[in-house]
């Protein structure tokens, strides 16, 4: 069994399903209503969770809005919850998400998510020095994440960098990365270029190595050499909301049977998310994997 540490943001998604997207400054009539436990850091570990891993999660809830249904959730799925502070007279992380013809639209609020430190990052190391690998995305302050980057590095762990919402990172900090897995907008801001670039010219001057996640495509990863293509797996897109948290959960979980079986199991998991509606209602078991993967090996 894989343990994998994930340190991120905790949400409740108030999800909104809509006909098609509003124009700015229009309103229409939206067809129903609901919130969703979400948030980057919570989706990762509840995907790597179900895929059979030992999951702890480090990060932060309000004493208020959301907080102990958020906390109960990911209690339910088995995930080690003993470094996820609780803050006073603060409401926990919240996304406005409007769903649309199998596309999203995101709004984040930080709430409790603004409050993970560095601090607090380093009173977990004993949980990350246990790890196989850590994971951090960009929703909780950029100090935070690069303190994650520093210990895990210093631990000789390998640490994933999703680089979601995108922002400029020193180039030292992106080098502590084992890898990172942006989208192709995500890479060209870590690097400071154009969006329109060949991401597979950006892929080879990123600081470390790349899985790119590039939706129904697939994924293309580096370590060392010339980028390589993993083809997406057609099914029938329901939601896309956590699908790249999906993929970065199972890279993770996986990683240890190499970065190709990792890669492609990562795209499989990833596919089969957006299958289902909501970000973690989507996320499939490893038993669901195992089986979506024979049927595809027997085609």
């Amino acid at each position: 069994m894989a343990r994998v540490v994930v340190v991120g943001s905790i949400n409740m998604d108030l999800v909104t399903l809509a006909p098609r997207f509003a124009e700015p400054g229009e309103t229409i009539l939206g067809e129903r209503f609901l919130t969703v436990h979400g948030g980057k850091g919570a989706n990762q570990a509840v995907a790597a969770a179900r895929l059979g891993a030992e999951v702890a999660l480090v990060g932060a809830l309000g004493a208020v809005a959301f907080g102990d249904q958020l906390h109960a959730g990911l209690a339910r799925e088995g995930i080690a919850l003993d470094h996820v502070a609780r803050i006073a007279d603060c409401g926990s992380g919240t996304a406005s998400i409007t769903v649309a013809g199998g596309d999203n639209h995101i709004i984040v609020v930080p709430g409790a998510n603004a409050h993970v430190t560095p601090a607090q990052i380093e009173r977990a190391q004993s949980t990350l020095a246990s790890a196989d690998a850590i994971l951090v995305q960009m929703e909780i302050p950029l100090e935070s994440v690069e303190a994650t980057l520093r210990l895990g590095h210093r631990l000789g762990k390998p640490v994933i960098l999703n680089p979601a919402p995108a922002h400029r990172l020193p180039t030292e900090c992106l080098q502590l990365a084992r890898y990172l897995t942006p989208n192709q907008h995500e890479l060209a801001i870590l690097l400071g270029a154009d969006a329109d670039e060949d991401f597979r010219a950006l892929m080879q001057r990123a600081p470390a190595p790349v899985v790119l996640t590039r939706g129904e495509d697939g994924a293309w990863y580096r370590d060392g050499g010339e980028p390589v293509h993993q083809p997406g797996f057609q099914v029938a897109v329901v939601d896309t909301t956590g699908a790249g948290d999906t993929f970065n959960a199972a890279l993770a979980v996986f990683l240890h049977e190499g970065l190709p079986v990792a890669v492609r199991k990562a795209c499989a998991a990833a596919a089969l998310s957006v299958t289902r509606l909501g970000a973690q209602g989507g996320m499939p078991t490893r038993a669901e994997l195992d089986a979506f993967l024979a049927s595809r090996a027997t085609r």
